[in-house]
């Protein structure tokens, strides 16, 4: 297969270096800090972002970007979102030419409200770009526990030549040309998922957190639908399934920080207490703008975003979501 370069040596990055190293000769992990490439180098382990699991042998892992993508094929974007522009800004004259870049990074830009492709195409004016997401945790990714994601582009037959260039016994992909709703959802999913958090922290059962898992879904379709997104892809993988996951499951760092604020904590000392970032914190105040300027109501993101940007007590937050005016589904 074409040589793979993997950019973000944190958990998802790791795991997904793991995961596809058997279907390429070469591949090559970037990381940030120049000592952190060398500890992983040196024991085979990413030790902070996901100990226990070694990566393979003839997997690369260096902190300069060009030596990671000369020759690179495939350039697959695992760094946070709110890093995606500056790594690209540094990366573009690396980046091969006829390299495919595939974006696994869950997020929206805060200062320009931009998806995470639409960033790749601003700073790389690159056509062959597709994304990656879907209902996976990365140390089960690692793991080679079965799964299965979506991988989207505008151009069906990158979405199709990807989907085969990744595909394992263990990781199952499908192809889609809505690459809109296959990234709001990635990205929104995070927000609705520290709102199921909020109320397991107070508290309250399985009833409060599946309404609000379902009455989000609609939000993020609604909102999807508005910016050019289809429907029925809110239904499947990357929407129902990755916010199904992200909402209930023990490793989601999103519920985390929500069922934390529902305790009572403060959000500058959860996010201090953190290894990983929490994307949905970020993505929360961006989806809300998103929301506004497309006359979109979105009152799960909004109360959210009042929790976490304006301090508002997260019990306050669901009674007003409860008490809203009586409508019909």
């Amino acid at each position: 297969m074409k040589a793979l370069a993997v950019l973000g040596a944190g958990s998802w990055g790791t795991a997904l270096t793991i995961a596809l190293a058997s279907r390429f000769d070469q591949i090559r992990l970037w990381a940030r800090e120049v000592d952190r490439a060398e500890q992983i180098c040196e024991v085979r382990e990413n030790r902070r972002y996901l100990p226990g699991f070694r990566l393979p042998d003839h997997c690369i892992v260096s902190a300069d970007l060009a030596s990671t993508l000369t020759h690179a094929g495939i350039v697959l974007c695992a760094v946070p979102s709110s890093y995606l522009r500056s790594v690209f800004e540094r990366a573009k004259p690396y980046v091969p030419a006829t390299a495919t870049i595939v974006s696994a990074t869950k997020g929206v830009e805060q200062a320009t409200l931009k998806r995470m492709s639409e960033i790749l195409a601003d700073t790389l004016e690159n056509p062959r770009i597709a994304v990656l997401s879907g209902p996976t945790f990365a140390k089960e990714i690692a793991a080679g526990e079965p799964a299965a994601v979506v991988i989207a582009a505008h151009h069906i037959e990158i979405a199709r030549e990807m989907q085969h260039a990744f595909a394992t016994p263990a990781l199952r992909l499908y192809a889609s040309r809505d690459v809109i709703g296959v990234e709001l959802g990635a990205a929104l999913k995070n927000v609705i998922a520290i709102g199921a958090g909020i109320c397991r922290g107070l508290g309250l059962g399985s009833n409060s957190v599946a309404a609000l898992i379902t009455r989000g879904l609609a939000e993020i379709r609604r909102l999807s639908m508005a910016m050019g997104g289809q429907p029925r892809t809110l239904s499947g993988l990357a929407g129902l399934g990755d916010l199904v996951l992200t909402a209930t499951g023990d490793l989601s760092r999103n519920r985390y920080v929500g069922v934390q604020l529902g305790e009572g904590r403060k959000l500058p000392e959860i996010l201090a207490g953190m290894t990983m970032i929490a994307e949905g914190v970020s993505t929360c105040r961006a989806a809300h703008e998103l929301g506004i300027e497309r006359g979109i109501e979105l009152p799960i993101i909004s109360q959210m975003n009042e929790v976490l940007h304006q301090g508002k007590d997260p019990r306050e937050a669901i009674r007003e979501l409860m008490e809203r005016p009586l409508t019909s589904e």
